[in-house]
C-alpha cells in the first residue's frame, strides 16, 4: 500500500471513495460539510434518520455517480470535545477495511478541523491507522475471500500544513508497517515460526533498519549462565536463540534503554501442561518479543537521539523427554536459584535471565513485556494491559508516553507481601505464588532480576491478540506494545518526536510494503 499527500480540492479529488469524518451529536465540518453539501444532504438525513449516531468506527455510505470520487465514506469520530489524535488511526482503519474489502483500489481521506495545528501527529496517526487496517490474516488461504483490495491512501493536504503533514507521513508509515511486522511474526504458526527462524526475520529486519544484531546460541547462553531461560528450552527438539538487537543513535550518552520481550514460539506448558481447549493460541506467546524486535526497527529507521537494545529470549515450551519437571531447581545468570513448581509459569523464567542480560549490558533503564499471567487477563480483560514498576518516576514518564498512542496500560501495584509469596523453602524463589495476585507475584518475581536499575514490567496478556475484530482491525494479534516502545524512546531523547523523528520532512509519499 501507498500512503500519500494529495494537493486537491475535495471535490475534485479522483479515487475510488473520500472517506470524510464526523462528530456524533454536532453539525457536519470541514469537509464533511462541504461534500454533504454537493450531495443534496445525504449524509445529514442518514444522521437525523439515526441510521448513525456518529460513535467511532461508525460509517454512512453514499454514491456520488458524477463526481470524481465514486463513493463517499463518512465515519464517525465520537464526540468532538473527546477526541484525540489517536482516533483518527482507528478512523482510517474503519475506511481501510470497509472500502477495502469492497475492492475499492484508491482512497482519499479528509483531516477534521481539529487537526488543523497537530498536523503532523495527525498525519502520523491516520497513515500509522491506514497500514494497520489493511494487515492481511489470510496468509495461508489459498484463495482468500475479503483480501483488502485498497493500493492507495491519499491524505487531503488542503487547508493544512503540508510539510507536517509530510513528516508525521513518514513516521506514521514506518510505524504502521513495525506494527504490522510484530502481528505477522505474532499470527505465523509455530512450525513456521521457531526460535531460529524468529532470530532469521529479526536478523533480517534489523540489518536493514541499521541496528546491530547478535543471536546467543545454547552454548553462548550456557556460557552466560543462563540457566533459568535454557531450563525452559530444554524439552524441545528447537534450539533456543537469544536474540540481541543493538540502536546505538546517541554516542556521547552513557544512558540506555533496554526493551524486552518474552519469546516463547509455542507454549504447551511443559510437564505441566495446558489445557487443548485454545492451545493452538499458544503461538502468540511470543508478541512482547515481536514488539520488541519490532519496534527496534522502527526505532532505527527513524532514528531517535537514543540508545536502545532489544532482547528477545526465545524458545518453544514443550514436554520432551528431557523437559524441567516440577520441583526442579535452576541457577539464573545473577546466581539466584529458582524452585520450578509450575513449568507453565516458564515466561518468568526466561524474562529472568533477559533482565539479567540487560543489567549486565549497561541498561539504565529497563521494560519488559510478555503475555505472561491468565490473572493480568481476568483483572482488566482485553481492554488494557497491566504495568508494575520499582520506579514510580520511570513508569510515570512511560504511561505519560503511551497514552497518546491508544495503548492502554494501567499501573498496578508493588508490595513487599508479593515478593514474600515467592520464597521458597529450597530455594531463593519460586516460580509460582499461586492463584492470588498471580500478575503481581509474578512482577514481583522478576523484579528480582531488574535489580536496582529503573524498570517497568508489562503483562499484555489480554491485549496481544483478539478474539474478535473491530471496525478498524483485524482479529488476531494487535501489535502491542510497538507504539508504547516507540513513544518512549522518543519521549526519553532531546529530539523532538513531533516534527522530525528521524523521518524525511520534504518527502511526500512513502511507499509501504
Amino acid at each position: 500500500m501507498q500512503v500519500r499527500l494529495s494537493n486537491d480540492a475535495p471535490l475534485d479529488v479522483r479515487a475510488g471513495a473520500l472517506v470524510v469524518p464526523f462528530f456524533s451529536g454536532a453539525a457536519l465540518e470541514g469537509v464533511a460539510a462541504e461534500v454533504d453539501a454537493a450531495l443534496g444532504g445525504v449524509i445529514a438525513d442518514a444522521i437525523a434518520a439515526g441510521e448513525t449516531r456518529g460513535r467511532l468506527g461508525e460509517h454512512v455510505l453514499s454514491y456520488a455517480k458524477d463526481a470524481p470520487y465514486r463513493r463517499v465514506l463518512a465515519v464517525g469520530l465520537g464526540e468532538r470535545a473527546s477526541f484525540e489524535p489517536y482516533l483518527l488511526a482507528r478512523y482510517a482503519g474503519t475506511a481501510v477495511r470497509y472500502l477495502g474489502r469492497r475492492n475499492v483500489a484508491e482512497i482519499a481521506i479528509a483531516l477534521p478541523p481539529p487537526a488543523r495545528g497537530t498536523e503532523a501527529i495527525c498525519a502520523s496517526f491516520v497513515a500509522e491507522g491506514s497500514i494497520t487496517g489493511a494487515f492481511d490474516t489470510t496468509l495461508y488461504q489459498e484463495k482468500p475471500e475479503r483480501r483488502i483490495a485498497t493500493e492507495t491512501v491519499s491524505i487531503l493536504a488542503a487547508g493544512f500544513r503540508e510539510a507536517e503533514l509530510a513528516c508525521g507521513l513518514a513516521r506514521g508509515v514506518i510505524l504502521g508497517e513495525a506494527v504490522n511486522f510484530a502481528r505477522r511474526l505474532a499470527i505465523t504458526p509455530a512450525n513456521d515460526m521457531t526460535p531460529t527462524h524468529l532470530a532469521e526475520e529479526a536478523t533480517n529486519a534489523a540489518r536493514e533498519a541499521g541496528l546491530e544484531v547478535e543471536v546467543l546460541d545454547e552454548a553462548r547462553a550456557r556460557q552466560e549462565g543462563m540457566g533459568s531461560f535454557l531450563s525452559v528450552a530444554q524439552g524441545s527438539a528447537q534450539p533456543p536463540k537469544f536474540i540481541v538487537l543493538r540502536y546505538n543513535g546517541d554516542p556521547t550518552s552513557k544512558e540506555l534503554l533496554a526493551l524486552v520481550g518474552k519469546g516463547i514460539t509455542f507454549d504447551t506448558g511443559g510437564i505441566s501442561i495446558k489445557p487443548a481447549e485454545r492451545m493452538e493460541d499458544m503461538k502468540y506467546d511470543m508478541s512482547g518479543g515481536a514488539g520488541v524486535i519490532a519496534a527496534l526497527c522502527a526505532i532505527g529507521k527513524l532514528k531517535p537521539k537514543i540508545n536502545v537494545v532489544g532482547l528477545v529470549p526465545a524458545t518453544e515450551n514443550m514436554p520432551g523427554g528431557k523437559a524441567t519437571k516440577p520441583g526442579d531447581i535452576v541457577t539464573a545468570m545473577n546466581g539466584k536459584t529458582i524452585e520450578v513448581i509450575n513449568t507453565d509459569a516458564e515466561g518468568r523464567l526466561i524474562l529472568a535471565d533477559a533482565l539479567c542480560y540487560a543489567n549486565k549490558l549497561g541498561a539504565t533503564k529497563i521494560v519488559d513485556a510478555a503475555t505472561l499471567t491468565g490473572a493480568c487477563v481476568i483483572a482488566l480483560g482485553h481492554a488494557s494491559s497491566a504495568a508494575i514498576t520499582n520506579d514510580d518516576r520511570f513508569v510515570e514518564q512511560f504511561l505519560g508516553a503511551a497514552k497518546p498512542t491508544g495503548e492502554r496500560y494501567w499501573q498496578m501495584p508493588y508490595y513487599d507481601d508479593y515478593t514474600t509469596q515467592m520464597k521458597s523453602d529450597i530455594a531463593d524463589l519460586k516460580n509460582t505464588g499461586g492463584r492470588p495476585a498471580g500478575t503481581l507475584t509474578a512482577a514481583a518475581f522478576l523484579k528480582e532480576f531488574a535489580g536496582k536499575t529503573p524498570w517497568v514490567h508489562l503483562d499484555i496478556a489480554g491485549t496481544a491478540y483478539l478474539d474478535n475484530e473491530s471496525a478498524w482491525q483485524a482479529k488476531g494479534p494487535t501489535g502491542t506494545p510497538v507504539r508504547a516502545f516507540l513513544a518512549l524512546a522518543e519521549a526519553l531523547t532531546s529530539h523532538d518526536s513531533a516534527q522530525g523523528n528521524g523521518a524525511r520532512s520534504t518527502e511526500l509519499a512513502v511507499e509501504a510494503t
